[in-house]
Order: C-alpha cells, then sequence, then structure tokens
C-alpha cells in the first residue's frame, strides 16, 4: 500500500492566497458542529485552535490511512472508527453494499493520497472542536478533474475522544473563497450567527423546503438546486411508474453545521440532509432493484421501494441582507444509506 504522503503542509494564513470569485464545486454521488461549550484551563476558559498542526496532520493520514485499507477490503469495520457525520453515514453504508457484492476485496482499489496539505484551524473554546484539511488528491490525476482540491472537515468531540471526518468536499482549482482571521487563526461562525443572509443551523431545514416548494430565489440555480427540481418533475410520471420525494433535515450532534466566516463577511458552509425517494410501480410490476441496493435492502419488494439517501453540502453564503441568490452551492456528495421493500 503507498503511503501518504503530506509535503509542504502549512497553516493557510502561511501560504500565498488564491484569487477569484467561488466557483462551483464538483458534484460527487457515492463514491457541525457548532456548540456552546467551555474548556478550563489553569482555571480559566480559553479560546485556542481546535488542533495543532501535529494532530491535524495526524488525523488526515490516520483517515486515508484506514480509508484505504476499507477500500480495499470492501470491509465498513477498517474504517468505521475514522468517520462520522454524513461522510460517515455515506462511507460505511457504501462498504456494506460492496461487502456483498464483492465480498473478496474492490479489485478496482486505487489507493488514495492526500498530498500538499494545508488546514483551516479555527479558534474556539470548549467542545467539540474541528478543523478542514485542504489538500490535492492523486484520484484526480491525469483527469479532467486534475487541480481540485479535496476538504475534509474532521470533529473532535472531547480531549479523549479521536478526530473523526465528517464532511467530504471536491473543490474546483479556483473556487476557495478567503477566511476571516483573528490573530493567525480562522474564525468559525456559530450556528444561530446572524451574520449570514441564512444562519447556519437554518440551511438544512431552509434546503428540505425549497426542494418540496421551491422558495423565494435565497438558493442560487444551478446543479443542486433549480436542476434537481426540474429533474424532480419530469421523472415523477412515466408509464407504470410514479416517484415521490420527502426531504428532511439532518442538523443534530455530528450531522450540525461547520461554518467558517470569509473575508466578504459571509461564510463557506458544510451542512447535511436526508433525502427520501419512492418509486412505486401499477400493479403486477415491481420497481427494478439492483444488487447494490438488494445488499442493503429491508423487507420485500412487492410494488414499492424507498431509498434514502444522505447528503452533504458546501456552500458560500453571502452577508446578511441578501435576498437574491444568497446561497450559492459549491458542491455535494451523497449516497444511498438505506433502502426498503414493500
Amino acid at each position: 500500500m503507498r503511503r501518504l504522503r503530506l509535503e509542504r503542509q502549512t497553516r493557510r494564513s502561511e501560504r500565498p492566497r488564491r484569487g477569484g470569485a467561488p466557483a462551483a464545486l464538483a458534484a460527487a454521488t457515492v463514491v457541525a458542529l457548532t456548540a456552546s461549550g467551555c474548556v478550563t484551563v489553569h482555571g480559566e476558559t480559553a479560546v485556542v485552535p481546535g488542533a495543532t498542526p501535529d494532530e491535524a496532520s495526524a488525523a488526515l493520514a490516520a483517515f486515508v490511512t484506514a480509508f484505504n485499507r476499507a477500500d480495499k477490503a470492501n470491509d465498513p469495520t477498517l474504517d468505521a472508527a475514522q468517520v462520522t457525520g454524513p461522510l460517515g453515514a455515506i462511507n460505511q453504508a457504501g462498504l456494506k453494499s460492496k461487502s456483498v457484492t464483492q465480498p473478496g476485496g474492490n479489485p478496482k482499489h486505487q489507493p488514495l493520497e492526500l498530498r500538499d496539505a494545508r488546514f483551516l484551524v479555527p479558534a474556539k473554546a470548549g467542545w467539540p472542536r474541528w478543523f478542514v484539511a485542504d489538500a490535492d488528491a492523486s484520484r484526480d490525476d491525469g483527469t479532467p478533474q486534475a487541480g481540485n482540491r479535496w476538504l475534509v472537515a474532521f470533529l473532535k468531540d472531547g480531549p479523549d475522544r479521536p478526530w473523526k471526518a465528517a464532511h467530504l468536499a471536491i473543490v474546483g482549482p479556483d473556487a476557495m473563497p478567503e477566511f476571516a482571521e483573528e490573530r493567525g487563526d480562522e474564525v468559525p461562525l456559530p450556528a444561530a450567527s446572524k451574520a449570514t443572509a441564512i444562519a447556519p443551523e437554518e440551511l438544512s431545514e431552509r434546503y428540505a423546503d425549497y426542494l418540496k416548494d421551491g422558495g423565494t430565489g435565497s438558493f442560487a440555480a444551478g446543479a443542486h438546486t433549480s436542476q434537481w427540481r426540474e429533474k424532480r418533475a419530469r421523472t415523477a410520471q412515466r408509464p407504470g411508474l410514479a416517484t415521490q420525494w420527502i426531504d428532511r433535515p439532518a442538523d443534530t450532534g455530528d450531522f450540525a453545521p461547520l461554518a467558517l466566516a470569509t473575508k466578504d463577511g459571509g461564510a463557506l458552509v458544510f451542512f447535511a440532509s436526508r433525502h427520501y425517494e419512492r418509486q412505486t410501480t401499477a400493479k403486477g410490476y415491481r420497481p427494478k432493484v439492483g444488487p447494490e441496493l438488494k445488499a442493503l435492502m429491508k423487507g420485500e419488494v412487492v410494488n414499492t421501494v424507498t431509498k434514502e439517501w444522505m447528503s452533504s453540502q458546501v456552500v458560500l453564503v453571502k452577508p446578511a441582507g441578501t435576498e437574491k441568490d444568497a446561497v450559492t452551492f459549491a458542491g455535494r456528495l451523497q449516497g444511498v444509506v438505506s433502502v426498503e421493500g414493500s
């Protein structure tokens, strides 16, 4: 197994800024936590960086090592201790499915390397703490996506708890905004902050509502907003097959939002959501269910199958007072996490 290379690891504040306006991130299909609290240091409450450079580097290396072992063996137990939140749900379900369809391991396994890593580490008091690793990925080498950055958001729930990867986003080369800093540290935006057009804690529910009913234009048009709604409308009714969608927020615990303040007064926010897709056939027919879905299925398909998708989003939110196109999707990672037949 090729070893992870973490070259030129620096804090973002030590590297030149990338200019340019934020661009759309690459979308991916199967492949926060802001909370109150205090930490006592020598009898005082301290606001400190969430991780040291060595801690962040070790967490990233441990994640990649476990990810590669699990991906090669198609064994979810091999990286279960390294993932959580929406990324964990997607990763574990995908590996569980593959462990059934390819029990001998992954014949197409290509070791993942994350190189040229830099770390965005917000300073805060108490737990949980978190940081974002920004790295170049070997899986993009020689592809049209070469030059993309992989963002991995890590959480730690207490001083004796391990770092776990909760979000993954694939970012275009010029997509990263400039982040606000205080004393050289990135600035976390509280979940309930009114500094942005939509508070981070409201994004998951607002997105679910938008997908159901549309809206006033707070979400900018694109593949994960207007185009997704249009696709649903086109495919809802087909001869002998009806498809229904139910969208739900996922915004508590390790699924709660993570937000970094940006220099323009807005924020880059990771957030999660759940989406249920129900397909019902006419009498005498059954929905088609492939082997990957059957591996996750409970119940027996008579004429209905319901798929639960977990989705992890990264968005750029504009400053408070912005009404039109206040939220731009930078990317979305999704995967089926459960299937039920009836």
